[in-house]
């Protein structure tokens, strides 16, 4: 729902009635995320996709139909060469939709409308409803600050609130979507609950050091792949906006020295492209040791090797080495800065989704990969 957050925002603040459809679950070489939603106003307005096409009509009726009736319903759709000509997923996968209506004097709007407030000001909040589970809680939401605090909720079950505050408080951390499978006990209303919880988290950074054509290229990619991108470089000549019009921000300073004092998290990638040693060595110093998704080097393979050598000079473990990404990129024969800097941002894709970088063609991997943001979440009881 948060990823079409811009437009919900609008239409609640016009005061209309919406339903909203949600994938809750994936299975097999479903084509769309946990998260994705498709949302159909009363005007029969539809934003947002579920399916990329698959199932959009049976999707959109389920929503109208949600907006005449006030329910709440859990909907599967897939593929069965019983029935081939029957709605569902051609590309053979398996997608579970929730849909949620969301109209005046519904408990859930004034939830729902806060979280696509905050989603489309780029704030992080967490916004979780009821998958499975009671039918009394069906309907319902709990919008989630990174203090823990949160509105709304699910009915009288207050010790559930405070129970999935505390676990959306987590999917926050790690700005994750996915779902929490939560044990009778644990849900303290009688009955195992599944729960989706929705982040709406600040864009992840991408930092390229190194003021170079690559960079320009790279920098257009990475915001293309919805990165928050900055430029970093100590030669003030080279680094200017004038050159990155497409960064976010451009930083004259010594690598390292910004590195150390800018905020990064597990999301954040670092791309060195200076392949200047007295830039370098202890940029990447610093470097390999942060709490970062991606560390990549550009330079040669005899680059690599001295630049490897002079990190182990400087302390740096071999386990720490194991993180550097050198040469940087995946093997696409690239020549200009335009395919070097595809190469590298595929290379950061399949690190992020955890893909093998080979051909598809051919191949019996799976086509989509499950990441952090389709992860699911398990507890039991709560003390």
């Amino acid at each position: 729902m948060l990823d079409i957050a811009e437009e919900l925002h609008r239409w609640a603040g016009q005061g209309r009635d919406f339903a909203v459809a949600t994938v809750v679950a994936v299975g097999g070489s479903a084509p769309r995320q946990v998260g994705a939603a498709l949302a159909v106003d009363a005007d029969g307005t539809a934003v947002g996709s579920v399916s990329g096409g698959c199932v959009e009509g049976a999707v959109y009726e389920l929503c109208q139909q949600a907006l005449a009736d006030g329910r709440t319903v859990l909907e599967r759709f897939g593929y069965s060469d019983d029935d081939a000509f029957a709605v569902g997923l051609t590309c053979g996968g398996v997608i579970d939709v929730l849909v949620t209506p969301v109209r005046a004097g519904d408990a859930v709007r004034a939830v729902v409308a806060g979280a696509v407030a905050a989603a489309a000001a780029g704030e992080t909040a967490a916004v979780a409803r009821v998958v499975s589970g009671p039918a009394e809680l069906r309907g319902r939401a709990l919008l989630v600050r990174p203090d823990g605090s949160y509105d709304g909720g699910f009915g009288a079950h207050r010790e559930l609130d405070r129970t999935v505050a505390a676990e959306a408080r987590a999917f926050l951390d790690a700005g994750r979507t996915g779902t929490l499978e939560i044990g009778a006990e644990g849900s303290r209303c009688g009955a195992p609950l599944t729960v989706l919880v929705e982040s709406s988290v600040p864009a992840p950074r991408m930092i390229v050091f190194g003021a170079i054509d690559f960079a320009a290229a790279l920098v257009k990619v990475g915001a293309f792949l919805g990165y928050r991108v900055t430029v970093c470089d100590a030669r003030p000549v080279f680094a200017t906006p004038a050159r990155f019009p497409d960064a976010d921000e451009v930083v004259v300073e010594w690598p390292h020295e910004y590195l150390a004092r800018t905020p990064v998290d597990a999301r954040t990638v670092l791309c060195v492209l200076t392949h200047d040693a007295k830039f370098d060595v202890p940029l990447l110093q610093l470097a390999l040791r942060l709490p970062v998704a991606y560390v990549g080097a550009m330079g040669s393979r005899r680059t690599h090797l001295d630049r490897e050598a002079r990190l182990r000079e400087v302390g740096v473990t071999d386990l720490e080495l194991t993180r550097l990404r050198s040469p940087i990129g995946l093997d696409l024969g690239a020549r200009t800065p335009e395919e070097t800097a595809l190469s590298i941002a595929a290379e950061i894709v399949a690190a992020r989704r955890g893909g093998s970088g080979v051909s598809l063609t051919g191949a019996h991997t799976p086509i989509h990969h499950d990441g952090p943001s389709g992860a699911v979440g398990r507890i039991g009881s709560v003390a």
